[in-house]
């Protein structure tokens, strides 16, 4: 199980490392499940915003107030929890290659 970030299925300006570094995650998990033998099952989780304490350690104000903005429609942690917790409750024939979740407002 990886956890990466919608930042893997798309760039947004100023996130571009960001954006690499988790597509390279979800890459990897997917090299790995292509690689792996019968009976491994292997999943990536892409969360999109989701509520941290993030922005409470910004110390730029402009960038802790954009971040404060963007986050106002962040999804619970337990959604990602949940999530996951459905990927490993299938079968074991079932491989839940990937799951995004995001806030209905995220688009």
């Amino acid at each position: 199980m990886t956890v990466a970030s919608i930042g893997a299925h798309e760039v947004v300006p100023t996130a571009a490392v960001y954006s690499g570094t988790k597509f390279a995650a979800w890459a990897i998990t997917e090299g790995l499940r292509l690689e792996s033998g019968p009976g491994i099952r292997v999943t990536t989780v892409s969360p999109g915003v989701v509520e941290s304490e993030l922005a409470d350690t910004i110390t730029d104000p402009a960038a802790a107030e954009l971040m404060r903005t963007y986050r106002r429609a962040a999804i619970p942690p337990s959604a990602i929890g949940d999530a996951i917790a459905y990927a490993l409750s299938q079968p074991a024939e079932v491989d839940v290659n990937e799951i995004v979740v995001r806030p209905v407002q995220q688009r």
